[in-house]
């Protein structure tokens, strides 16, 4: 059974016998780094006698190996099955993995990435727009509607404070987007009349609507799931995507507990301004 993402045994367990406790060596990956837990997640390839290829969480009990690991190392590491837990005890550095291939930079730091799926939909001016014409900037992407008496307030809220808080030169090389999940209702009026009165600088944001089925489809592609409730109040997922220059999906917040300058940092990690020439929508 899983605890806290770590793979713990059941006697019988497949993949859990007590005949294979021991160690073992393995390579492969690092994926993610979870300190306050004291575990890596590791793609990695067959470990002979104990399990196939795969990606899971390890429990490494020695903090300081664990402050040296960082996701995109490649290592080799050896890991020690105790019939309940399996354990990291080692690991070496042998290389890193390149951005492409479903890695990114984000600062100094590589992260998995996905690339963002593919979109054209139509802004608060009923002007078409695509996820390609947004080609060389970081975007700041989340799902709101005008209506919701929940999140979408204080998430817009909290993206405008970030967005206020960009500096005009890396705010020239950003753009937020909002796409509405009751299209419906939110036609590109409604929506230019809820930009305005929150302030927001519609040169670099925009609030997106189409087609009932076309958002449908943008918003399951992102995996943000909706229902509506008997009283017609829509409830949902609330994810924010950050995209870099290249439109792969860098980070998700999930939820609401990001802050206004966890974003601008996040951004600014995504700037390269001397490589960047101007842009302008």
């Amino acid at each position: 059974m899983a605890i806290g993402g770590i793979l713990f045994c059941a006697l019988g367990s497949p993949g859990c016998r007590r005949d294979r406790v021991g160690n073992y060596s393995g390579a492969g990956v690092v994926e993610e780094v979870k300190p306050e837990l004291g575990q890596v997640v590791i793609s990695h390839s067959d470990i002979e006698g104990l399990m196939e290829a795969m990606t899971m969480n390890f429990a490494v009990p020695d903090a300081a190996l664990l402050a040296e690991l960082a996701p995109g190392q490649k290592i080799e590491f050896e890991v020690r099955f105790t019939g309940h837990s399996y354990d990291v005890v080692s690991a070496k550095v042998v290389g890193s993995v390149e951005p492409g291939e479903g890695w990114a930079r984000l600062g100094d730091t590589l992260v998995r990435a996905d690339p963002a799926p593919a979109f054209s939909l139509v802004d608060q001016g009923g002007q078409a727009l695509a996820l390609s014409d947004l080609a060389g900037r970081a975007l700041l992407l989340d799902f709101i509607f005008t209506r919701c008496s929940g999140p979408c307030p204080i998430l817009t809220s909290t993206h405008l404070a970030a967005q206020r808080a960009l500096e005009p030169a890396l705010k020239a090389r950003t753009h937020f987007l909002s796409i509405t999940l009751d299209p419906a209702h939110d036609t590109p009026e409604v929506l230019a009349a809820h930009a305005r009165d929150r302030g927001v600088d519609l040169a670099h944001w925009s609030f997106l609507t189409g087609a009932p089925e076309n958002v449908a489809q943008v918003v399951r592609s992102f995996g943000v799931g909706s229902t509506r409730a008997a009283d017609g109040e829509l409830n949902h997922h609330v994810i924010t995507f950050l995209i870099d220059q290249q439109g792969m999906i860098v980070k998700r917040y999930v939820g609401q507990d990001h802050a206004a300058d966890e974003i601008v940092r996040d951004l600014s990690d995504l700037a390269d301004l001397a490589d960047l020439p101007d842009l302008a929508l």
